[in-house]
């Protein structure tokens, strides 16, 4: 990456330089307050640079289109895009110090919306050729940075047309703005260079059964998502299409609720190798199930495809939407990413937003560059587990007799239900339980830390 290229107008932060990798030695100054003390972008992580182990994105929407509202009260941030003047003229300058802030963090991907970068405009026409406008604004800014992007996306929940949903809207002309809408951001993502396509069904559900038809709306969202690969494979883009689980908001129920939902889906509509999961922790929480439950289930389902890097709080049941803090659960998280091979052409994006009174704008840089540096830390935490392996052997251990000639036996047909039921009655077989040391793998994993 050219860390060197500077933005033409006056800095938006007070960084002066890319952060760079300090080591646990680093002592801030006033001129350098913060250095990356674990991510290390060079250091070889099982074979692979840290930076292409952990494919570090931002993203667009809560970092420059969040303006510190929440359900109670009004803007706080006054970011000086988010109010007066033309409506391109203050997306270029976001644009502008979007990728000053991917230069401070020395992070190698961003991730957008399409209503993130460029406003919608009178009419469908106009709002795509907004999106095309700054996308070659993009285009330039990569170029001159060696920014990638990791994914694009639509923006199929916000405007009120899209209130009963997009794909399983009960109108099929929403259905097809929407199309249409997601055309034109799958073709900006494969004209940028994007390494997948995610599809958020912020709407995809429903409020009241009163009023739907679970079959039908179902039937439309297949439809949908197999209209979104074929045109993948149309234009020639060669990145994953991925679909982003999420439970119950802001709908009563949504049909991409979890990991094992979407996987039922998937196959449903013969899509499942075709798509994968773009997981995120905070939907994971509010669907009742740990991170790394939901990475290890898409994992053993060969739907693993990338991550959100985002918290939800324990105590409130919402999106609360904040960057990561917990060593432990990103670091087992990381565990199974590295398990089952790495993250691929997947990365860690943070969809995460600043706290309300984080009005500062180097509040930004504190707190994608904090989660970075964790994450990095976690890292390090996944691969001695890895490297040592005491926690597999354990596992591998406790299944051992699946892997005799007997197991192998009575799962791949050879016995049948009469056959074991016949052997076991007449020997007078009683299996012998075996503990299945839950405390010594927990002090196990403690002892990483």
């Amino acid at each position: 990456m050219n860390t060197a290229t500077a933005t033409a107008r006056t800095p938006y932060f007070s960084f002066k330089q890319p952060l760079r990798f300090g080591g646990e030695g680093f002592v801030a100054s006033d001129d350098e307050p913060f250095a990356y003390r674990w991510y290390d972008k060079d250091r070889v992580v099982l074979g692979k640079r840290m930076e292409e182990q952990l494919r570090f994105a931002v993203c667009y929407w809560h970092s420059f289109v969040g303006n510190g509202t929440d359900p109670f009260g009004d803007p706080t941030f006054g970011r000086p895009w988010h109010a007066g003047g033309e409506p391109m003229q203050q997306a270029r300058h976001k644009a502008e110090v979007a990728f000053e802030l991917f230069r401070v963090l020395d992070v190698p991907f961003f991730t957008f919306h399409d209503r993130d970068i460029a406003p919608e405009g009178r009419t469908l026409a106009e709002s795509n050729g907004n999106v095309r406008r700054i996308a070659d604004l993009f285009q330039r800014q990569m170029a001159d940075s060696g920014i990638r992007l990791l994914w694009g996306t639509a923006n199929l929940f916000s405007h009120p047309r899209y209130m009963a949903g997009a794909a399983t809207n009960p109108d099929p002309e929403v259905f097809a703005y929407a199309a249409a809408q997601v055309c034109n951001a799958l073709e900006v993502t494969h004209q940028l260079g994007g390494a997948n396509y995610v599809l958020w069904g912020g709407r995809e559900g429903y409020e009241t059964l009163l009023n739907t038809d679970l079959k039908r709306e179902l039937t439309q969202m297949g439809r949908f998502l197999s209209m979104v690969v074929e045109h993948k494979h149309k234009i020639g883009f060669k990145g994953q299409i991925l679909v982003e689980p999420k439970p119950a908001e802001p709908t009563k129920h949504q049909y991409d609720f979890d990991v094992a939902s979407v996987h039922g889906f998937l196959r449903t509509y013969g899509l499942e190798r075709e798509v994968k999961l773009n997981i995120e922790q905070n939907h994971a929480l509010l669907a009742g199930h740990t991170f790394e439950h939901e990475i290890a289930l898409a994992c053993a389902l060969g739907v693993f495809g990338s991550l959100d890097m985002n918290r939800g709080d324990e105590l409130l049941g919402w999106d609360t939407d904040q960057f990561p803090h917990n060593l432990p659960q990103v670091a087992l998280a990381l565990y199974h990413v590295l398990r089952a091979g790495g993250i691929g052409m997947g990365g860690l994006n943070f969809d995460a937003k600043l706290r309300r009174q984080s009005i500062d704008p180097d509040d930004l840089v504190w707190a994608h560059a904090a989660a970075m540096d964790l994450c990095a830390r976690a890292l390090l935490v996944a691969e001695k587990m890895v490297v040592d392996g005491s926690l597999q052997r354990h596992v591998d251990n406790r299944y051992a007799g699946w892997e005799t000639e007997r197991g192998r036996a009575m799962l791949d047909g050879r016995l049948s239900l009469e056959t074991l039921a016949e052997e076991v009655t007449g020997k007078g077989h009683e299996p012998q339980p075996r503990s299945a040391r839950q405390e010594r793998l927990e002090h196990l994993v403690a002892s990483y830390f």
